[in-house]
């Protein structure tokens, strides 16, 4: 089923959006002090093309870096973006089989607004925390 959705989204939406995020990735990378920016943009823009069976974790060793990254991240480009996701969500939530696809364009909406300190990754390969201490 995955891989139906995500043929679907590709051809829906997947791919413009994908562009957008790989366009604003080369010019982030050109501006030398945008660079992790850009390797964000990049990121996105792979999980934009085929999100169906990834999801979005928080890295452990993400900083203080990472929160002030997101926060000029959020003023210049997250909330635009996360527009985006919106209006395209209710364009795709207009027919039945586009409802699955808008809310795969919700879900990419946190990322979208901090992508700094987040990690995209298989569903099943989810890590989870354990506080098992050895004997």
């Amino acid at each position: 089923m995955r891989i139906l959705l995500n043929i679907i989204w590709l051809v829906f939406g997947g791919l413009w959006l994908a562009l957008g995020y790989f366009v604003a990735g080369i010019i982030c990378c050109i501006l030398i002090i945008t660079i992790p920016f850009g390797i964000a943009s990049f990121r996105i823009g792979v999980y934009a093309l085929w999100p169906f069976g990834k999801t979005v974790v928080d890295k452990p060793t993400s900083g203080i870096g990472s929160l002030i990254g997101n926060v000029i991240w959020l003023i210049v480009a997250g909330i635009w973006l996360a527009i985006g996701h919106v209006v395209s969500a209710i364009a795709m939530a207009i027919t039945i089989i586009g409802i699955p696809l808008a809310i795969a364009n919700l879900k990419m909406i946190p990322i979208s607004l901090m992508p700094l300190g987040k990690e995209i990754v298989d569903v099943g390969s989810t890590p989870t925390t354990s506080t098992s201490f050895p004997a």
